[in-house]
């Protein structure tokens, strides 16, 4: 059992490095096309034919880079396809949504506080979810094809805020954040893999057959795109969520998800502006953080006040802080049995990263996770399977408080 539990955890982090690195490269390369198509020179009459050029300059060399609107004359050799990175991002992603929430629904995936659901029925709920965006959006894009294209964003944006509400109401907070960032996620790959490589497909046979191809699906693939480009921060904000409990387990879980997606869009759209040569929004930096506040001030907002500043106390000051007694014997009873040197709950063969409450000593020196991870937040105990009460994380919330005035 042990040598298994190795193993699993190993090939967990192995898919984890695994979707880092192909995130990274479909970033980057999206973001770069992005900046690039943005940044081309369409004001010269170039004698290739092409729509625009730039030239570039990169680790002791220069590029001289052009774009052609639909296609050139004939089809070159050797023509690099940017998709794979696109695919194993979302193979690599859905397999460590199996590895983590699909096998380990009973502690990441369900909530009973929330729906009480038994595993195949919360798999079943995530599995239907994806599928669902993915008609969901690209349904709305065929019917707002010849619309004005906020109309679509703000279309789109309502099925976010309607799915993060959702997600909230069925899993628990970190799988509900996760699972919007996967919903996000799993439009944007469906993009590259359904309409815009198949698309360019189309180009590259009209090429090849000696046929003029149309430009409609060149403009269909640069909407999907520019539509990736906007949600790419908004999903790598939801997929970092799952460390935080002040994002993920709040009241207004939903509300702050909702608002990351228009932080995504005020920051894409500065840079997209400064790279079409457009002016320097400025005023787009004072927004987002205008809306970080109000997603830090959602954090607490249900504690009425409850103090989140890190106290830099010694162990003594919250060993002597009134009620600790209490806090010992909650910390004891509902987290001990995970957080300890040889756990006791079916499952677990060492403490959960390493954090141990055994001891008054411990329950000190984690003092400021357990305020914000059982008190402020209820990220523990995961789906409150030792059912800590809510008068018992009052108990932890005044404690800390009083110790932070010692």
């Amino acid at each position: 059992m042990y040598d298994f539990a190795v193993m699993a955890a190993w090939i967990e982090f192995g898919v984890r490095w695994l979707h880092v690195i192909t995130a990274i490269a479909w970033i980057g390369s999206s973001f770069y096309f992005i900046a690039l198509d943005l940044g081309l020179h369409r004001d010269r009459n170039l004698s290739s034919g092409a729509d625009g050029e730039e030239w570039q300059v990169h680790g002791g060399g220069f590029y001289h880079i052009q774009k052609y609107l639909v296609a050139p004359e004939n089809m070159p050799d050797g023509l690099i396809w940017h998709k794979w990175q696109s695919y194993w991002t979302w193979i690599s992603g859905f397999a460590l949504l199996v590895l983590v929430y699909y096998l380990g629904a009973e502690f990441y995936l369900i909530d009973p506080a929330v729906m009480d659901l038994s595993a195949w029925q919360a798999v079943g709920i995530s599995l239907v979810s994806l599928a669902f965006g993915w008609i969901a959006y690209t349904t709305l894009c065929r019917v707002f094809v010849d619309a004005d294209q906020t109309v679509l964003m703000v279309a789109l944006f309502a099925v976010l805020v309607a799915m993060s509400w959702f997600y909230t109401q069925v899993f628990s907070g970190r799988a509900a954040m996760l699972h919007l960032g996967a919903f996000t996620a799993t439009i944007m790959s469906a993009n590259v893999f359904m309409i815009i490589i198949p698309n360019q497909k189309i180009v590259v046979a009209d090429l090849m057959a000696g046929r003029t191809p149309d430009a409609k699906y060149g403009k269909i693939a640069k909407q999907r795109s520019t539509h990736n480009n906007y949600l790419t921060l908004p999903v790598i904000f939801l997929m970092l969520s799952n460390h935080y409990p002040l994002a993920f387990a709040t009241q207004n879980t939903w509300v702050i998800a909702s608002l990351v997606f228009l932080m995504g869009v005020t920051i894409r759209h500065y840079f997209n502006s400064i790279h079409a040569r457009q002016g320097n929004p400025h005023w787009t930096w004072a927004l987002t953080a205008l809306i970080f506040i109000a997603i830090m001030w959602l954090s607490t907002a249900p504690m009425s006040g409850a103090e989140t500043e890190e106290s830099h106390g010694d162990a003594l000051r919250y060993a002597e802080a009134p009620g600790f007694d209490d806090v010992q014997d909650i910390v004891l009873g509902r987290c001990s049995m995970c957080h300890a040197a040889e756990p006791v709950w079916d499952g677990l063969l060492w403490a959960p990263k390493g954090v141990r409450l055994e001891t008054a000593y411990d329950i000190t020196r984690h003092a400021r996770d357990i305020y914000l991870q059982a008190g402020v937040s209820h990220a523990m105990p995961p789906a409150n399977l030792s059912w800590m009460e809510d008068t018992e994380r009052a108990l932890i919330v005044a404690w800390y408080k009083a110790a932070s005035d010692i």
